[in-house]
């Protein structure tokens, strides 16, 4: 049983729900923390965050009692190495479209005979050494390690089946780029998106596979429904902007009533 399963199986069965974090910014971890998110999404696909700052964002994470989800961009060895070394619960691979992918995943993310990830013995990954059971650490990290491939194009879509039932490897699924690949750029609540992620979730449960997901507030219930494993509902970059808008309208419309009050005397009747 994976730290994925594991989590969700001491949370009663019940979705986990995570953050995601697209800068360093340990602070937002700290907070999300506090507030009670169980799952901390550290991205390395189309944010900056380095090796280095995930491994701190881990170490942080771990403190906390939260999951962390680190999100590479590809299957390719440096990624995955570097990635597992940094001691995550979750390794996380965008666009997966065929099974070589999923198979070049496991391959460099488990140690032998399983595959045939590099013996680093003093990462985080192996609690730096300190036991000296170094065996019986590799092979519960086989275990323990979850592996996730987005499924999130037309190609995917079409080999869902196939693809979720190659062992060792879970389903994250992308609505974003699932809606586009689609043809519907940005409409993520279309129906036949719904469908889509519908039919990914019964090919993820035939094979005993775990789900997880991120989605808007306004889609929620669906996913929730869904009962999905997982469930990224938040962000700092939108958390960022929605309280900043929000602080910023209540500002103005005070702005603006100030304004007028002073333009009419005070009354708000404009004599004198």
């Amino acid at each position: 049983m994976n730290r994925l399963q594991q989590a969700v199986q001491r949370n009663g069965g019940k979705t986990l729900l995570g953050a995601a974090l697209y800068f360093y910014d340990p602070i937002f971890l700290d907070i999300s923390a506090e507030l009670g998110y169980q799952a901390i999404w550290i991205e390395m696909e189309h944010g900056h965050i380095t090796f280095a700052q995930a491994a701190d964002l881990c170490r942080m994470a771990a403190g906390t009692g939260m999951l962390t989800m680190i999100r590479i961009p590809d299957t390719q060895r440096a990624n995955v190495l570097r990635a597992a070394e940094c001691g995550p619960d979750i390794i996380d691979v965008p666009m997966i479209e065929g099974p070589e992918q999923i198979h070049e995943l496991c391959k460099y993310a488990r140690f032998a005979p399983e595959g045939s990830r590099g013996i680093f013995s003093v990462s985080r990954a192996v609690r730096y050494g300190v036991s000296g059971a170094m065996v019986a650490t590799q092979e519960a990290l086989n275990s323990e390690l979850c592996l996730m491939g987005q499924i999130e194009t037309q190609s995917a879509l079409d080999r869902v089946e196939e693809l979720a039932a190659i062992p060792g490897v879970d389903l994250f699924i992308g609505p974003a780029d699932l809606a586009a690949s689609l043809g519907y750029t940005s409409q993520t609540s279309h129906p036949a998106v719904q469908a889509a992620a519908e039919k990914i979730v019964r090919a993820a449960r035939a094979q005993n596979k775990s789900v997880a997901t991120a989605c808007a507030p306004g889609e929620y219930g669906f996913w929730l429904g869904l009962g999905v494993d997982l469930l990224f509902c938040s962000n700092d970059i939108s958390c960022l902007k929605q309280a900043a808008g929000d602080n910023l309208d209540r500002a103005r419309a005070l702005l603006g009533k100030t304004a007028a009050s002073v333009l009419t005397g005070g009354n708000g009747s404009g004599k004198h």
